[in-house]
């Protein structure tokens, strides 16, 4: 069974820098949509960042500028990165990984459970 893992996740002052890690547990050498999403307390899931095979990388705008995505296999396991500056109260939330395999949208992807970030002084 393919499973997601997030990592890196904290409370870190207004200001402040993370980097989200996701790990899965096989490799994906041909992949659709690999992407960060956040689900905030009361607000509907969104996408952060995403990578789609092909055409590069795409952001939020409330992002753009601040937060990095990005991709490497790691003993043969694909790995995500989600790299956060000036990181913004608003940014806080449940932030999620989702992996789809070519062909598939992010719907029938992957998902991992979580990582808290919290922005707050």
């Amino acid at each position: 069974q393919v499973q997601l893992v997030e990592s890196g996740g904290g409370l870190v002052q207004p200001g402040g820098s993370l980097r989200l890690s996701c790990a899965a547990s096989i490799n994906f050498p041909a992949f659709t949509h690999m992407g960060w999403y956040r689900q905030a307390p009361g607000k509907q899931r969104e996408l952060v960042a995403r990578i789609i095979s092909g055409r590069g990388t795409d952001y939020a705008d409330s992002v753009k500028g601040r937060f990095t995505i990005s991709r490497d296999t790691v003993q043969a396991k694909t790995m995500m990165y989600l790299q956060m500056i000036n990181l913004k109260p608003d940014d806080t939330a449940l932030y999620y990984c989702n992996i789809a395999w070519f062909g598939l949208g992010p719907r029938d992807g992957f998902w991992g459970q979580g990582t808290q970030v919290t922005v707050s002084s």
